[in-house]
C-alpha cells in the first residue's frame, strides 16, 4: 500500500488515515507531497496520485481511494484484528456518527484555528461560531467517554479518536481548554499517543 499525504504539519486530513494505517501494523510506503506551493504545484504533484486532485490518497492493489474516513473504512475492513472500530454495535454506530460529523462540520473552528504543529502556543479571539463547535466537540468526548468508560472514546483507540487527533492539536495550540478534568486527561492521550508523536515530529521539522 502506498498512502498519498500533505505536510504533516498542517494535512489533519491526511493524519487520520496515516495514524489508522499505523495502528494495522501493515507494512506501507508513504509519498508526502508538499502543501501550499506556488502556481499551482501541488495540485500537479497530487494529480497523478490522487483523482480528486487531494490528500490524502490510499493506494491498494488496484484501487485509489481518495478520501480520509473511505480510507479509514477500507482498512477497518481489510485488518479486522485492528480493531480500528469496536464489537459494540451501539458504541461503533455512535463512532461513525462522531467521525463523519468532524468530516463534514466545524467549519468554524476548522477556519479559524488551523491545525499548525509548529506554531507557538497563543490564544485567539475566537467567533460564536466557533465557540458553538468547540461546545460541541466537548459534548461528544464526554458522551463517548461516558458511555465506554475510556481510555478514548470508544473503549479501545479507534478510527474515531483519529479523527479528533487534529482537534485536540487545535485546543493545544490555541489554548483553548478542554473543559473538564476527564477531557483534558482524553485529550493529553491523543497527543501522547507513541504514532501521533511519530507524526509531530516530522512535522516540526517541516519549514
Amino acid at each position: 500500500m502506498e498512502l498519498v499525504i500533505g505536510s504533516k504539519r498542517w494535512s489533519s486530513w491526511s493524519m487520520r488515515p496515516w495514524l489508522a494505517l499505523k495502528r494495522t501494523g501493515a507494512p506501507f510506503h508513504e509519498r508526502l507531497i508538499r502543501l501550499y506551493q506556488a502556481d499551482g504545484e501541488t495540485r500537479a504533484q497530487i494529480l497523478p496520485h490522487s483523482p480528486s486532485g487531494r490528500v490524502p490518497a490510499l493506494k491498494a492493489g488496484n484501487i485509489v481511494i481518495p478520501e480520509s474516513l473511505a480510507i479509514c473504512e477500507y482498512l477497518a475492513e481489510a485488518f479486522p484484528a485492528a480493531r480500528l472500530w469496536p464489537e459494540d454495535a451501539d458504541l461503533r454506530a455512535l463512532g461513525r456518527a462522531a467521525a463523519s460529523e468532524m468530516h463534514a462540520g466545524f467549519r468554524a473552528l476548522r477556519l479559524e484555528c488551523p491545525m499548525d504543529l509548529a506554531r507557538p502556543v497563543e490564544a485567539i479571539e475566537l467567533t460564536d461560531e466557533a465557540k458553538a463547535d468547540i461546545a460541541r466537540v466537548r459534548a461528544l468526548w464526554t458522551d463517548l467517554l461516558d458511555r465506554s468508560g475510556g481510555p478514548f472514546l470508544l473503549g479501545e483507540w479507534s478510527i474515531a479518536d483519529a479523527f479528533f487527533t487534529p482537534v485536540a492539536t487545535r485546543f493545544r495550540t490555541y489554548a483553548v481548554e478542554p473543559g473538564t478534568p476527564a477531557l483534558a486527561t482524553y485529550m493529553e492521550r491523543l497527543l501522547t499517543w507513541p504514532a501521533f508523536l511519530e507524526w509531530e515530529a516530522a512535522g516540526r521539522l517541516e519549514t
